[in-house]
């Protein structure tokens, strides 16, 4: 597979108000939110040309810089409007859309109350996060050594660029060792989430989650609820550690990147791709395909 650059496109990015030409959308080497990880971001889906939950995931970039102090010059409404303007002209059918928010140049200092606010929005096509023979057969996990941070010591409900160098780091040793993604525990030792989707195990028919006291409470993740729900599947939002996987007879993840993807091994622990999963995987994908009204409808 041939690697393409992310500075190295053609097409557009939108940057403080205009369009960019891809290859110019660039910043200082000194830009606060590069030393400092002072930003945030969103990740949204697209489908057959529209934004899945747009809206959700712009409330959500709204909330995780107003926790950093980051102010967008900008309302919901208009940065709905340019993300459905960015995936028209990169005539993005089935991609990913990457807004994102971070500090200037102007102070080089912790403190960085003068730093302009900067926004840019770009889009791309990408059909899979996994390849389809992954997502068919269930991916392989292991547990990460390092651990999501407790709520009193990071932004943990933000979508904050800094919390997602351990889980670079955590997924880059998975990789190293044969696995696909790294399953990462809490502070306490708890089941948190993969390195950027939440984990739901089957038992019994039903479904079991963590609580995200300290990670996101997913859009997909919610979603999926909701479709277990509608299935008359119940959903137990709980404490679990990790010895529990032993009693798991599926296990999947969801997120805007993964989608539902099911999950075949967990270190020594083994699953099947089992009804639950797949049902849950076709409704997921019914929704987001099938019914673009639906899909929309917060757009």
């Amino acid at each position: 597979m041939t690697l393409i650059p992310y500075d190295d496109r053609d097409g557009f990015i939108w940057y403080d108000g205009k369009m960019v030409p891809w290859r110019e959308a660039t910043l200082h080497v000194c830009t606060h939110g590069l030393h400092y990880a002072s930003g945030a971001f969103e990740g949204e889906r697209v489908y057959q040309g529209r934004i899945f939950k747009l809206n959700e995931h712009t409330e959500r970039l709204f909330d995780s810089t107003r926790q950093l102090d980051l102010e967008i010059p900008y309302t919901v409404e208009a940065i709905n409007q340019v993300c459905r303007e960015i995936v028209q002209t990169q005539k993005i059918v089935d991609g990913y859309v990457r807004p994102i928010v971070w500090r200037g140049s102007e102070m080089m200092a912790v403190s960085a109350q003068q730093c302009k606010i900067h926004i840019a929005i770009a889009a791309w096509e990408w059909p899979s996060y996994f390849t389809a023979e992954a997502r068919l057969r269930g991916i392989r996990m292991t547990i990460a050594n390092w651990r999501r941070p407790g709520p009193d010591t990071a932004p943990v409900k933000s979508k904050a660029v800094g919390l997602y160098m351990i889980c670079t780091l955590s997924k880059h040793a998975a990789e190293a060792k044969g696995y696909n993604d790294a399953l990462m525990l809490d502070w306490r030792g708890r089941v948190a989430e993969a390195t950027g989707a939440n984990i739901f195990l089957v038992r019994d028919g039903e479904l079991h989650t963590p609580i995200p006291d300290c990670f996101l409470d997913g859009i997909t993740r919610r979603t999926v609820i909701e479709l277990a729900r509608a299935r008359g599947i119940k959903t137990h939002e709980r404490v679990i550690m990790p010895e529990e996987l032993a009693e798991a007879e599926e296990v999947f993840i969801t997120g805007t990147a993964v989608e539902v993807t099911p999950i075949r091994e967990i270190d020594q622990y083994s699953f099947e791709v089992g009804p639950i999963t797949r049902q849950l995987l076709a409704d997921y994908e019914a929704l987001v395909r099938s019914e673009p009204a639906k899909a929309a409808s917060a757009a």
